[in-house]
């Protein structure tokens, strides 16, 4: 007679003999596995074989335990029950159960784009605290990243190599025209976009920058009458016919329905996506934050 070897007594036998008390017979048990039957009878021989006593008896109308099983079960039981403690307490520190995202984005992804993804994520894990920090322009965004003052941050596409970013949208650049404008949409020429006094955006932001160099490199220069820092100013002084505007299409929303809207002679448009420092530490909550926006992205792109 052999002594009891512990170490060669596994978890997924214990499981197994759990299972086939609780559903009487090896092939419901095996369902329920999702295992042969072959492997829940293999599981549970072994596993007898190593204790040196009978733990079920078989018989026409099942399994039973027998006293030794009996016995045994209730320990089998114990560290089962130990075992989902010891996950459950691991999740807790892995953020899944707990922790915190600090999300920061530009207005128009904050309005538009961001509540959605927020409250998916909430649906998944309730307990994770996510705090959002609206911002005038993605270069804050890029600057609070780096800093550590937020955990995740959606910026333009593509950034530099300091990050780990995950495409979450591309958004067009289109033409506002006043509703006197008399044009033929979809697409505008330059010239009947140069007939308009232009509503153009703030020195010195992101969205300042692109305009800047996309008409620098299409070659042309159009009359700037007026500098408006928010979006949807220029939108409504568009709609009161004091010019045209150049905005990508999230930042315009809501259109009014007076405004034309028309296709640029020449498209642009921005790679939205959120980011996380790379090789930076993160808590698990970011990961899972983060892992839901590749899963949705996929799901768009399907």
């Amino acid at each position: 007679m052999h002594g009891i070897n512990q170490n060669r007594i596994k978890l997924s036998q214990l499981r197994t003999l759990v299972v086939v008390a609780e559903h009487g017979n090896f092939s419901e048990a095996a369902l329920h596995l999702e295992i042969s039957q072959s492997a829940v009878s293999h599981a549970i021989a072994t596993l007898e074989e190593e204790l040196g006593v009978p733990l079920l008896a078989r018989g026409r109308h099942g399994a039973n335990l027998t006293p030794a099983g009996e016995g045994v079960i209730s320990y089998a039981r114990q560290v089962l029950q130990l075992l989902d403690g010891m996950v459950e307490e691991a999740n807790s520190h892995r953020g899944l159960k707990g922790g915190q995202v600090r999300v920061g984005a530009f207005r128009s992804v904050a309005t538009h784009v961001l509540p959605e993804l927020v409250a998916q994520f909430r649906s998944r894990f309730p307990d994770i605290a996510v705090t959002l920090i609206e911002y005038f322009d993605a270069l804050e965004v890029e600057r609070d990243l780096r800093a550590g003052k937020i955990d995740v941050g959606f910026m333009d596409l593509p950034n530099s190599e300091d990050f780990e970013t995950c495409e979450i949208l591309r958004d067009e650049y289109v033409a506002l025209l006043p509703p006197t404008a008399e044009v033929s949409c979809p697409q505008l020429t330059w010239k009947q976009l140069a007939t308009y006094p232009l509503i153009f955006e703030t020195p010195g932001n992101a969205c300042y920058l692109r305009l800047r160099n996309y008409l620098q490199n299409c070659g042309i220069s159009l009359p700037i009458a007026y500098e408006i820092r928010e979006d949807s100013t220029r939108v409504r002084m568009v709609a009161q016919g004091l010019g045209a505007a150049i905005l990508f299409r999230l930042a315009a929303l809501p259109i009014p329905p007076e405004v034309k809207v028309c296709h640029l002679p020449v498209p642009l448009e921005r790679v939205v996506g959120a980011a996380v420092l790379a090789d930076a530490l993160h808590p698990p909550a970011v990961f899972a934050f983060m892992n839901m926006l590749k899963e949705t992205r996929l799901a768009a792109a399907s």
